[in-house]
Parts: C-alpha cells; structure tokens; sequence
C-alpha cells in the first residue's frame, strides 16, 4: 500500500497514539469522509482497526489504532538474527556472559553519546542533542516540556523491540545510559515501556 496519505495516518497513529476520524481530518485539512475512506482502505489492508471507547454518557466515541501488523511497518531491526545471537550468547556463556555483553554495548553508546552531546552546557542542549541520537537510531524520538518544568523523552518505536522481549537487561542499560548522558544534574525515571503494554516508551526527566 503505497499511499503517501495512507502512509502519513500510519505514522500519525504511531506517534500521536489511538485517533478518531475527526482527530485526523483536522490534523490532515481532509474532510471527515476523505479520512474515513483513507482508514477503511488501511483496515482492508489489517492494518488500522477501531476501537469504540465510552467517555460519560451518549454513545461511545470510535477511534482507530494500529494492529500488530500496522506496528510492523515501522521495523525492528534485524530482529531475528539479534535474537538467535542474544540466545546463543546465553547457552554458551550464561547470564553472566550476557550481562558482560551488556555492559560492554552501554560503555560503547556511552562513548558514543558524550562525543555528540559534549558541547552542550544546558539539560534542554544535551536532551535535544541525545533525542537528535536517538532519531537517527529508529527510535521516532522527540522531547516534550513538562508543567513541572522537566522534560519527556518520548520514543514512539522500538527498532530493537525483539531483543529487548529477549533480553529486557538491554531496557535497564538505556535507561542507566540516559542517566548517565545526562548528567548527575538531573532524574531519570522511565514512565512508559513498550514491553509492559505501552504504545511507547517515554522518561521523565526531572532537575534536580
């Protein structure tokens, strides 16, 4: 299904989460009825499906969100084979040698990490220079302020999401790596995770 609008709804629904047509239309300057042929096609094709939700009294309010198959678009990268690799490394050298392999995976994004967001002197310079980072890597990031006066680290895709269902020690290395890319200046508390059910993956960052 090439359609660029098809295609740009899919990416809406995975950034922004469960929409109704309305939502889109407004979204997207379409008529109602242009969206609701746009999401009929995409259910056709598995990929879309709606979800009526009740909020107070009346009838219930549709929204549409992706299907497994929907969320499939947006790849995991090289899933299988960094799955059999996780799993081999576990037979042939246990959970101690799969930690090793961890730790030696965070030292090296550490590295990698301080190079690029060294020059910046502020929490907001470093955040925009780690979610540049993390953009590039598939992860669909962005940062958001919140009215406490911290921040949200929003990743709307796990391109590593099989790996991380194999091994969730690689879901604590990131979030030790944030901490550490951030600096002692700050709090790292992961809010959302794709592995317990979430759409996303999202951190709180408070300043200390």
């Amino acid at each position: 299904m090439n359609d660029r609008a098809a295609d740009r709804i899919l990416f809406q629904l995975k950034t922004r989460g469960p929409q109704t047509i309305g939502d889109l239309g407004a979204h997207f300057s379409m008529t109602g009825e242009a969206a609701r042929q746009h999401l009929a096609k995409l259910a056709e094709a598995g990929l879309v499906t709606p979800e009526d939700r009740r909020q107070g009294r009346g009838r219930p309010k549709r929204y549409w969100v992706l299907t497994e198959e929907g969320h499939a678009r947006f790849p995991d990268s090289h899933a299988q084979l960094t799955v059999d690799l996780l799993q081999s490394v576990r037979v042939l050298f246990g959970e101690a040698g799969l930690e090793r392999l961890i730790e030696k995976r965070e030292a090296e994004n550490l590295a990698a990490y301080r190079a690029e967001t060294g020059k910046a002197r502020t929490l907001k310079q470093k955040l925009d220079a780690l979610v540049g980072l993390r953009d590039r890597e598939g992860y669909m990031a962005e940062c958001a302020e919140t009215d406490e006066g911290g921040f949200l680290l929003i990743e709307n895709h796990c391109p590593v999401c099989a790996a991380a269902t194999e091994c969730q020690g690689l879901c604590r290395s990131e979030l030790n790596l944030f901490q550490d890319v951030l600096g002692p200046d700050c709090v790292v508390e992961r809010t959302d995770h794709i592995l317990s059910g979430a759409r996303r993956c999202a951190y709180r960052i408070t300043p200390k």
